[in-house]
């Protein structure tokens, strides 16, 4: 990982290109008042009215050149509006003019973000674009915010091979060593015996693959507890349910619950919020041989709740519920699970827009205004109880999941409910965390979704 604090720099009036915005409804104006031969450039660059628009204006020498940019509103600063100059520009130092950048900080880190852990290094690789602000506190939240965004999207863009459960673990083990964190992590016949859907899901793993039950407990124990909790299915295929190959070809992503747990309790521990923090992450990897679990096995929960087993390629639901269960025996007031869980949530939302759902209508108002704060865009699904019904079993008290194709983010997150903390506000995230296409400031590939809406709520709660 680069180090990210040689991309933004505080402005102490050191010589930097400038960086001009304007929006649509000022753009008419300012073209207008340009001397002949900025004009003459635009128009040669095609300067559109529209995001992300933006061309080089000459100055009086060769080397002496600004860029202009267009921006939704200049008032308004989102993360991204700066990041494609951020990935375009050549290198070397620029400020915007009459401007703090702000939030914008964080998509020009963010921007040049790159995953070459596998790649030939490239010796003619561009040097840094350097943004200048003459704002340390915003400067400090970007970078901290890019810092764990780098690592989760290093983490979910790794190849299963090298990011297996062990992996997740030696990534917990580390923030324990910074930050001066517990550690915990259950495996073998305590996993077998104590959390038994998540033994089912990876028993089949094979020999440093086996599952576990990472946790991590942080602050003082006086300060109000809290659960972050991360599916961490290392790679899937489906089990004997086994996925298409289409199906399987991003399942090294499966992981990126527990990439956004690590994330976010990092925020919390870097930041020192005053909470005692439970963060636990069931490592897996739903695997095939002759141990794994069949459709039809029944499993016993840490809950004691008997579940059917009507899909096995609906396991995440299965070891987020022992890991809720195991949440709830410590009495948290708030918990927060991450997971990439059903593809339902992807049809009824595509990938950009992240599936909330909560079980109390004041944290779901707080994190839906986050959302929208932070450009960290989320929508709130029900949870409808009726559906219910459809997790019924002729021989169990659950099945894992229901049969039709209707409504499957839905009963998906009720299975979860019957294992979350009934006095704790819970919301419950069903995430994508991968761009399909490059947008500024967010690469082809692993992506930080809903979580700057969820360090928001923390902060805005926690913070003293």
């Amino acid at each position: 990982m680069p180090d990210l604090s040689t991309l933004i720099q505080p402005d102490r009036g050191q010589p930097a290109r400038t960086i001009h915005l304007i929006d649509a409804k000022g753009f008419d104006a300012w073209l207008n008042a340009q001397p002949p031969r900025h004009r003459t450039a635009a128009q040669a660059q095609k300067l559109a009215p529209t995001g992300y628009s933006s061309a080089i204006l000459p100055g009086d020498g060769p080397e002496d050149w600004s860029v202009v940019t267009v921006v939704a509103n200049v008032e308004r600063l989102t993360p991204w509006c700066l990041a494609k100059l951020a990935e375009t520009l050549p290198e070397g130092s620029y400020r915007v003019e009459g401007h703090e950048p702000g939030k914008a900080l964080l998509g020009w880190l963010t921007a040049q973000y790159k995953f070459d852990r596998y790649k030939k290094k490239d010796d003619k690789a561009q040097g840094p674009r350097v943004l200048l602000t003459g704002d340390p506190a915003k400067m400090e939240e970007a970078l901290r915010l890019a810092n764990v965004t780098f690592k989760l999207r290093d983490r979910i863009n790794t190849g299963a091979n090298d990011m297996g459960p062990a992996d997740l673990e030696a990534a917990a083990a580390d923030l324990a060593k910074d930050y001066g964190a517990t550690l915990t992590v259950a495996k073998g016949k305590e996993v077998e015996k104590g959390y038994g859907m998540l033994w089912a899901v990876g028993k089949a793993a094979g020999e440093g693959r086996e599952p576990r039950l990472i946790e991590l407990e942080w602050g003082n124990p006086e300060h109000p507890r809290i659960a972050i909790i991360g599916k961490g299915v290392c790679f899937d295929t489906g089990g004997l349910d086994i996925k298409p190959a289409a199906g399987m070809r991003l399942m090294k992503k499966d992981m990126g619950g527990a990439a956004h747990a690590l994330a976010l309790a990092e925020l919390v521990m870097q930041n020192r919020l005053p909470v005692r923090l439970h963060m636990l992450v069931p490592a897996v990897e739903n695997s095939i041989n002759g141990e794994a679990t069949r459709p039809g096995d029944v499993m016993i929960s840490r809950k004691g709740l008997s579940v059917e087993n009507s899909n096995t390629d609906a396991e995440g639901r299965l070891i987020l519920g022992d890991a809720l269960t195991k949440a709830a025996e410590s009495n948290p007031e708030l918990v927060f699970d991450f997971a990439t869980l059903t593809g339902a949530a992807r049809v009824a939302l595509g990938a950009d827009l992240q599936a909330l759902f909560a079980n109390d209508d004041t944290l779901a108002s707080e994190l839906l205004a986050a959302a929208e704060t932070e450009s960290d865009p989320m929508w709130r699904m029900p949870l409808y109880d009726p559906y219910k019904e459809a997790l019924k079993s002729d021989v169990a008290d659950l099945v894992n999941a229901a049969e039709g194709p209707f409504g499957g983010a839905i009963t998906a997150a009720l299975f979860l409910k019957e294992f979350a903390p009934d006095k704790a506000q819970w919301a419950h995230f069903d995430i994508f965390c991968w761009n399909g296409s490059p947008k500024p400031g967010r690469p082809k590939g692993a992506e930080a979704v809903s979580l700057r809406a969820t360090w928001k709520v923390l902060k805005d709660r926690y913070a003293s």
